[in-house]
């Protein structure tokens, strides 16, 4: 696996920083992040893919491909400023150039799936579909996350692409019965597995303790290790 797109149910559900976990537990390899679309920050400002070099470390290229100033769908946000959109192939041409100089490359949509790089309707879903690329999906531990999951992996396997798995974005120190219970029922709701569950708060940490801790929160499949 060389690229790996990483979409979410929803919006500010940890995407950014499950991407920094699987940078950071990728560490010995050369990663590339990218962002296509970030929204809502104006030029200079501190972005996802920033963050996650924070995070993750200097092992991590952070790419960045439009930015567009209101906190709105990457489509709406373009249209608005009056800017090109993002369209899939130029996603898939970055993540190709990347990929051929990058052990992994990660690529972070914004809000969920479906959300719309164009005017046209094009998603990421377009670009995952332009690279052949497999989706891990981050969503919410609580009350209502396993609709958004299964309606996530539906729309997934009904353009022929893969899920690998799912990764809890915020997981609470002290979850609910919902929460709970959701650990055990979202692999069932995506029809694939659990590959991680990252703690809440997780971004605070110092980097050095993020990168340390990051491999613990993560499945093998994600360079994690399975708890013992």
């Amino acid at each position: 696996m060389t690229v790996l797109v990483v979409t979410g149910t929803g919006t500010e559900i940890g995407k950014t920083v499950v991407t920094a976990a699987v940078a950071a537990a990728a560490r010995g390899r050369r990663v590339a992040v990218l962002k296509p679309a970030q929204t809502g920050l104006a030029p200079g400002e501190h972005g996802d893919a920033a963050e996650v070099l924070r995070l993750a470390g200097a092992h991590v290229t952070p790419v960045e491909l439009a930015r567009f100033p209101e906190p709105l769908a990457p489509a709406t946000a373009a249209r608005r400023a009056g800017l090109a959109p993002v369209r899939p192939y130029e996603v898939a041409e970055a993540a190709g150039k990347l990929a051929a100089e990058h052990d992994l490359v990660l690529i972070e949509g914004a809000g969920g799936l479906l959300v719309r790089f164009d005017d046209e309707g094009s998603t990421l879903a377009d670009a995952a579909r332009l690279l052949g690329a497999p989706v891990l999906v981050v969503a919410p531990a609580g009350l209502g996350t396993l609709n958004a999951t299964a309606l996530t992996s539906e729309a997934l396997r009904a353009r022929g692409l893969e899920c690998l798995g799912v990764v809890v974005g915020s997981m609470p120190a002290e979850p609910d019965l919902a929460a709970r219970c959701n650990i055990d029922d979202l692999p069932v709701a995506a029809g694939a597995p659990l590959l991680g569950a990252v703690p809440a708060g997780a971004g605070s940490l110092d980097p050095r303790d993020f990168r340390a801790r990051a491999g613990s929160w993560l499945t093998t499949e994600l360079g994690g290790h399975r708890p013992r």
